[in-house]
């Protein structure tokens, strides 16, 4: 009987683990002493060489000869790496990834993540403003799949949860489906 449950326990300890979402360990954990986007730009000299995971979303992709330069705007990550949904940011940065990156795919306003090493800083337009960005060279980067919006038609109005309300579904047997029972005319 103790294997058995052992058995049962293992069995259900790999199905679990293979339901699991196939995130990156260098994008769901942070390295040791992840520094902010913020404190980056602030002094990037003395973060060049620190490893680093910032994610947020697309600003601009710029395709180069042989590498690809993302502007993200940065922004918090939840515990599995991906950016929170907010309106709060820490600055921008440029993320450098080998090889081609499709526009299309990789268009403004798309979530990302990159995990890589703090290499430099550059400064570059944004507007007629001149915007110092830290430079990550990437080691691994996850794009995140797009958001659905939720339609608020897809719920019910607020009062249909309301116990008294004539039409919630436990004030009548089933066989009245939200209707009151009516009397026959005689």
């Amino acid at each position: 009987m103790k294997h058995a449950s052992t058995l049962v326990a293992l069995l259900g300890a790999a199905l679990v683990s293979g339901c699991a979402t196939n995130v990156p360990r260098a994008i769901k954990e942070a390295p040791p002493g992840n520094p902010m986007v913020a404190e980056v730009r602030s002094d990037a000299q003395r973060f060049v060489g620190t490893h680093a995971r910032w994610g947020g979303t697309i600003a601009e992709v710029d395709n180069q000869a042989s590498e690809t330069w993302v502007e993200i705007v940065a922004r918090e990550l939840d515990r599995s790496g991906q950016p929170r949904m907010t309106d709060r940011s820490a600055g921008r940065f440029i993320a450098i990834i080998d090889g081609f990156l499709d526009p299309a795919l990789y268009a403004e306003g798309r979530e990302i993540t990159v995990s890589g090493v703090i290499e430099d800083e550059v400064t570059r337009k944004i507007g007629d403003y001149d915007y110092t960005f830290p430079l990550v060279r990437v080691n691994d980067y996850l794009l995140w799949p797009q958001r659905l919006e939720p339609d608020p038609r897809d719920y019910p109005p607020y009062w249909y949860y309301d116990p008294w309300y004539r039409g919630y579904p436990y004030y009548y047997p089933p066989r009245y489906h939200h209707r009151p029972p009516t009397k026959k005319q005689e």
